[in-house]
């Protein structure tokens, strides 16, 4: 039996990094720490990109020739969606959804299985330290939208991560993500404030989120997790 073949098609909040911009890390790199040990992870995601432009740079199609009937393909944009820039913006009701509806498409037309993501959680706190609260705007609400649709599993991680960082507050939620203090990082001397990206621990985390929620979509799917 060939082995089970995860596909992602995301963001820098799930993408590979290597020592250069260590200790950001994305989900994607870890996801493996909770699934079965025969399961292949093909990382495809990519810093800065969107949901539109991600296929516009041909990064879809290289996914398209080597999906598979069987593997899964795993989408989480909106980060990126969210930017007043024409080569990323998007709307939420409309050509967001348009583009998220060629990646399902793909991965149907190859009989392979479309999961959607919503966009983890960006960490900002109030002065008081209340978390901020619909810090992605409509993108999640039109993820969810085109899922049930379309009939397609959905992945709340955006929900889930916000729970997350509300039981951790804001102190303990900085260790979660790229807030380094100064010298802590060679590659960061003077410290940094970056409450998007993860460190090894929010990836570890974040992860585990996906993996729950894996679990949660029931047969066909709690058979990836390990934990």
């Amino acid at each position: 039996m060939n082995p089970k073949r995860i596909f992602l098609a995301a963001d820098s909040t799930v993408a590979y990094n290597d020592i250069s911009t260590y200790p950001q890390t994305g989900w994607g790199q870890v996801i493996h720490l909770y699934l079965q040990n025969d399961i292949a992870i093909h990382n495809h995601a990519m810093n800065g990109r969107s949901s539109m432009s991600f296929i516009n740079e041909g990064r879809l199609k290289v996914i398209e020739d080597q999906l598979q009937e069987g593997d899964f393909l795993l989408i989480q944009f909106g980060h990126n969606d969210q930017k007043e820039d024409p080569e990323r913006g998007t709307d939420p009701y409309t050509t967001y959804q348009t583009y998220l509806t060629k990646y399902i498409e793909v991965a149907r037309a190859h009989k392979a299985i479309p999961v959607l993501i919503t966009s983890l959680y960006r960490r900002h706190f109030d002065e008081v330290g209340n978390l901020k609260e619909n810090v992605h705007g409509e993108y999640p609400t039109a993820i969810q939208q085109l899922g049930e649709k379309l009939g397609v599993p959905i992945i709340d991680l955006c929900g889930k991560s916000e729970s997350l960082l509300k039981k951790l507050g804001d102190e303990e939620s900085k260790t979660l993500f790229m807030n380094l203090k100064p010298g802590v990082s060679k590659k960061y001397p003077d410290g940094i404030v970056d409450n998007t990206h993860l460190q090894y621990a929010g990836a570890v985390c974040m992860a585990g989120l996906v993996a729950e929620g894996l679990k949660e979509l029931g047969e066909g799917y709690i058979e990836l997790v390990k934990y």
